[in-house]
């Protein structure tokens, strides 16, 4: 456990320092932005001396230049040329024939979408240390003579037996040796309603115990927990996505030399070689940089990033960088999570059966009465119904709760019992056909509640009606599959906790493509591995902390951001604030037409230089003509980028 503690200090370090340089780099790129927008006013308005836009504009080239230039510098040094150096050219070429608002506008667009992409390291380790905090810091050990004492979780070895008290948060994994309790474990599994726990149990590190207290033998050291393998998963998948290299760092490695060696070849060949006037070919050559300077071929990516990154957010989509926006844009598969993403996340009634001549209404009154004591999610949720209906809840009395079973409790002077499928059998009430309506319940992977009148003074009692629980779809969720279908995904895969029978009734009754159930989270890792290998490009939607390392290994991880654990939104690439999942298929429609229109916008950018290049060697191009098309390229490719501004219908 200390190597996770020294971990979680430095990823702490880490991020405090990243804040310490985030904050500099934002002022700068807001300088350079607010700068750029002055001189262009001044300049459309006509407003003073010409000399003042010009430092406005050089101030913004600097600023914004500062996070580009040193940069290239270094590049240099390492005798690379990449997309720095390909943008400091640019810049030097804009100001050389006279375009500083370019050069100031090309500057400020490049260091925001440089900026916007960084933001998503700093992401990622707020996720590891959210993680961190899941797990309490102590555990109280049962010593040999029964007494009880607190020690630091890294302390404790495995075999020692700890106390987990109603209500409190599981600090390593073990197995229940005695007692017997409901445990919350969504935030490992994903399940959508507590499990019941009894001796022989396993119980996982991170997950909260319910209303009984357990003895558990710690079987896992703090550092070999679930919940430290899930960090170290959520660690290691981080790790193992490349950096994107993008096809302007490539293309640059080749295109500035190129100019270059061409520049120098047409201001000294002819002169030498033919005997042609020097003042000619220097002209010559200095047009044909200007012209074959890239600012149309540099800008081409980041205003298309930066209008989609827009659009989406207006959406409520938050995408934490331009790589993502683009990677959207070519996903072919999803996997998606179940409880909370799939579903709603809240056990809800779904059917109440009466098996007496009682009605709904009175199976739902007295189910009702006796659950008032209970904070359980089964017994809040017929709570709810029963008030949904605004049917008189009365509590009942002499209230008892049955940990892993249910409870008992008096109603209008008869005692009655409500619990699972296990309490009606001890209260001896089960029959044949009683039996057929649980089983048939079950089946459908629904939770279930029954309620009966308890034997006593002679009276064999009876089950008075049955009433089904299930976590229910989110209302969204049929159209937003039909939506992902029409942007061009071909497959959609639900990985779920839960087991396997409720995971395939909540895939068949949204119409997803396979579902599997069962797994823990270092599995559901390994499921989108296979469909990464199968498709390349794939998603994943989740909400909770289990999700964690599947978002992370996806080529594009979505969090569910209002009802998301804060570890599934900082790990994943792409937010989505409301919730909706039809907002899925708006950000892969919007990424494919950013990168259709980068690539459009690259291709341009080329053939306009290509053009005129030619026509510069000829003599024909001079540097009136290498000004009007280097702006005219860079202005077109700028308007073309803001199409994504507009909603697609």
């Amino acid at each position: 456990m200390s190597d996770h503690r020294e971990n979680e200090s430095k990823h702490a370090g880490c991020e405090h320092g990243h804040d310490d340089t985030r904050l500099p780099r934002t002022f700068m790129v807001a300088a350079s932005g607010t700068l750029t927008g002055i001189g262009l006013i001044l300049g459309w308005l006509d407003i003073g001396p010409t000399w003042i836009g010009t430092i406005c504009f050089a101030v913004a080239t600097l600023s914004g230049g500062l996070l580009v230039f040193p940069a290239a510098w270094k590049a240099l040094l390492a005798r690379k040329l990449d997309m720095n150096v390909l943008m400091t050219v640019a810049v030097a070429g804009a100001w050389i024939i006279g375009e500083h608002s370019e050069a100031a506008a090309v500057v400020f667009l490049f260091a925001l979408s440089e900026l916007l992409e960084s933001w998503a390291a700093v992401r990622a380790r707020r996720a590891v240390t959210a993680l961190l905090e899941l797990s309490p810091p102590s555990a109280i050990i049962i010593g040999d003579d029964g007494s009880e004492r607190e020690f630091p979780v890294a302390e404790v070895d495995v075999g020692a037996e700890i106390r987990i008290r109603s209500g409190s948060r599981i600090p390593l994994d073990g197995e229940v040796i005695s007692g017997a309790s409901s445990v919350d474990q969504a935030p490992i599994t994903g399940e959508s309603v507590p499990v019941d726990k009894k001796q022989g149990d396993p119980v996982f590190a991170g997950t909260v115990n319910g209303e009984g207290s357990l003895t558990v033998r710690v079987t896992k050291g703090a550092g070999d927990s679930t919940l430290a393998r899930i960090i170290q998963l959520v660690g290691e998948a981080e790790e193992q996505k490349p950096p994107t290299q993008r096809w302007v760092d490539r293309f640059a490695a080749i295109y500035t030399p190129a100019v270059f060696a061409v520049a120098i070849l047409v201001a000294v060949a002819p002169p030498l070689l033919m005997g042609q006037p020097w003042g000619v070919w220097i002209y010559r050559s200095l047009v044909l940089l200007v012209i074959a300077c890239p600012c149309a071929l540099v800008i081409a990516t980041p205003v298309s990033i930066v209008s989609g990154l827009t659009a989406l957010a207006r959406r409520g989509v938050l995408v934490k960088g331009g790589v993502y926006l683009e990677a959207v844009g070519k996903l072919r598969a999803l996997a998606v999570d179940k409880t909370g993403t799939i579903t709603q996340g809240k056990p809800q009634v779904v059917g109440v059966q009466p098996v007496t001549d009682l009605t709904e209404e009175e199976i739902l009154r007295r189910a009702a009465a006796i659950n008032t004591h209970s904070e359980h999610p089964l017994a809040v949720a017929i709570v709810e119904a029963a008030s949904a209906k605004g049917i008189t809840i009365e509590p009942a009395s002499d209230y008892v709760s049955v940990t892993g079973q249910g409870a008992r409790a008096t109603i209008d002077g008869h005692p009655h019992f409500i619990g699972n499928h296990r309490m009606a059998h001890e209260a001896s009430v089960c029959s044949p056909e009683i039996e057929a309506l649980l089983s048939g319940i079950e089946t459908k992977g629904q939770s279930l509640a029954v309620l009966g009148h308890a034997p006593h003074d002679g009276c064999v009692g009876e089950v008075l009606g049955i009433i089904a629980i299930a976590d229910t779809l989110r209302p969204e969720v049929t159209e937003a599959l039909r939506l992902v279908h029409a942007a061009g995904i071909e497959k959609v895969i639900m990985l779920s906790g839960d087991n396997q029978r409720t995971a395939s009734a909540i895939a068949e009754q949204a119409g997803i493509d396979e579902a599997i159930g069962d797994l823990m989270p270092d599995q559901k890792v390994e499921h989108v591995r296979k469909l990464v290998s199968a498709h390349t490009h794939v998603g994943m939607i989740g909400d909770g902390v289990n999700d964690a390392p599947a978002l992370a290994i996806a080529s594009v991880g979505f969090a569910m951001g209002a009802i998301g654990s804060d570890t599934a939104i900082e790990t994943a690439d792409i937010a989505l604030m409301k919730d909706d999942l039809r907002k899925v298929a708006e950000a892969i429609t919007v990424g494919r037409r950013a990168v259709g229109i980068i690539r459009f916008n690259v291709i341009f950018a080329l053939a306009v230089k290509a053009l005129f290049l030619v026509l510069a060697f000829a003599g024909i191009a001079g540097l009136w003509l290498a000004i009007l098309a280097d702006t005219g390229a860079t202005l077109l490719v700028i308007l073309n980028s803001l199409r994504l501004l507009k909603p697609t219908k």
